[in-house]
């Protein structure tokens, strides 16, 4: 949904931004568009849903590509890469996409709905609004919450920042709220305008979908052993079985496959996003080469379909920091390009959540609360599944998982089992970075993993320090300085977010 540029200021300005330069907003320009005053929700829900993909989990993965290594960049000590640079300077700009395009669409379907008496829509603003706090926060740690544009309340000028543990006590409020919601009954139909794109008006399946959200919030807290918000297994478990129950409940967005590059996977040739991926990454090639981590290599089934061949032949990635070898000029052919496979297609769909992340979640849970019988069978599913959505024959499915049941079964199954599925399956998602996080950034987790080359010894001068966090953005520093945590590099970046610190 486009907005009006004075509307995009003001919101802007709400939330310390007081700029509104031609080459940021004018994507999203409008002389003609409707206000919320003039909109029901069914003109909305479209933008809300839209907004999520390019406003959050486009930019929140896009810079963090080299810190989660799925792919890398055509030269040397690329910043995103080595944690320089822009990372350093507060130059990320998931912070305005969030607070400027993806939240005031979610807050506005909220108000939308309680004056039309459709609570339906306030129940999918909610969903919306639950993940674009929750993708935000596990970006930055203490966020904007309370006093953030809310469509309803006066603009504050100066919103103070709320800790972490408020913001998922949050998250997880709004996505109860969105679920009794959901239920009710609406004097509006929820595709009443063919603008939900997710699920055509099916409020089951928007049910399932809070669930499985709140059930990945839920798991985050796997460090938290005390207190309100302590790790509790059987909740996360109990949420899972409410959430996704097939691929069919998966939450994606679709391309045309156009010229338009929003019309096209970011990261596929002629997207948007397309210069951040020039090759997949040498762990992410490598680790499908054998994820199953066994002593005699068992090569993957999806990594002939997600990574293109190189032009030299074979499968190869390049080291995250290094750019390809032996030059940057030619070495490039010797090399698997970051687009062209089953995810970075020109049609190939963007995932909000899918049924697969749902059976990784509960079997980690699982595992942690020593039911290895049950998280072996989740984990065989979240597999099943996933082989499903990349296309994967059924014959190719059954060796890998007879190979699996052989060498491994429910009395070998470790984390690092689930967490390299997991891996796999969310390619190019955010919430990647939460879990290698969770892990400490493990290679007993994650086999083969290393710091990127060229990393900035400056700011983690240890083999064992790894970055934690993101920066604020510059502009927010300099229009809301006074309610802002520290946003010195050395310590936004290296300090564990609040669920990442044992208790």
């Amino acid at each position: 949904m486009k907005h009006l540029k004075y509307t995009i200021c003001i919101l802007a300005i709400s939330i310390g931004f007081l700029s509104c330069s031609e080459d940021y907003f004018d994507v999203n320009s409008s002389v003609t568009a409707p206000t919320t005053e003039s909109l029901a929700p069914q003109y909305r829900i479209k933008g809300a849903i839209e907004n999520m993909f390019t406003g959050i989990i486009y930019r929140g993965s896009r810079e963090i590509l080299g810190v989660t290594q799925n792919g890398s960049q055509n030269n040397a000590n690329y910043y995103s890469e080595t944690w320089s640079s822009s990372f350093t300077t507060g130059r990320y700009f998931l912070w305005q996409n969030t607070y400027v395009y993806s939240l005031p669409n979610t807050a506005d379907l909220i108000v939308l709905g309680k004056k039309h008496n459709s609570p339906n829509f306030t129940a999918v603003g909610k969903i919306l609004r639950a993940y674009g706090f929750g993708t935000t926060t596990d970006q930055y740690g203490s966020i904007v919450f309370k006093e953030t544009y809310d469509g309803e309340s006066s603009l504050n000028l100066t919103p103070k920042f709320e800790d972490q543990k408020t913001v998922y006590q949050g998250i997880i409020k709004l996505l109860d709220e969105a679920i009794v919601e959901i239920k009710q009954p609406s004097e509006i139909e929820l595709n009443a305008n063919g603008g939900d794109v997710f699920y055509n008006g099916n409020k089951e399946q928007w049910t399932r979908l809070a669930y499985a959200l709140k059930a990945r919030y839920l798991n985050h807290l796997s460090k938290k052993s005390s207190g309100d918000m302590a790790y509790d297994a059987d909740a996360v478990i109990e949420a899972c079985a409410k959430a996704l129950q097939s691929n069919a409940d998966n939450a994606f967005r679709s391309y045309g496959g156009g010229d338009a590059e929003n019309d096209r996977q970011p990261y596929a040739a002629g997207g948007y996003g397309s210069s951040r991926v020039d090759y997949f990454s040498h762990f992410f090639v490598e680790l499908l080469k054998n994820s199953l981590n066994l002593p005699t290599a068992y090569e993957d089934p999806r990594l002939k379909i997600i990574v293109p061949e190189a032009i030299n032949g074979g499968y190869q990635g390049v080291r995250t920091g290094e750019g390809p070898l032996p030059d940057n000029a030619t070495g490039g052919d010797n090399y698997s390009l970051g687009n062209g496979g089953h995810y970075t297609s020109a049609t190939a769909p963007t995932y909000m959540m899918t049924f697969s992340e749902v059976k990784y979640i509960e079997a980690e849970a699982r595992f942690r609360k020593g039911d290895k019988p049950g998280a072996y069978a989740a984990l065989k599913t979240g597999i099943q599944a996933d082989f499903e959505k990349a296309s994967v024959s059924s014959m190719e499915t059954a060796s890998y998982i007879a190979k699996m049941d052989a060498e491994i079964g429910a009395t070998g199954i470790t984390l690092g089992h689930i967490m390299v599925q997991k891996y796999i399956t969310l390619l190019f998602d955010p919430e990647t970075w939460v879990d290698m996080r969770r892990m400490d950034y493990s290679n007993t987790i994650y086999p083969g993993l290393e710091r990127p080359v060229n990393v900035n010894l400056t700011i983690f001068p240890g083999a064992n320090d790894w970055i934690q966090g993101m920066m604020y953005e510059y502009n927010e520093e300099d229009r809301n300085y006074e309610n802002m945590p520290d946003n010195t590099a050395n310590v936004r970046l290296t300090t564990p977010l609040w669920w990442n610190v044992a208790e």
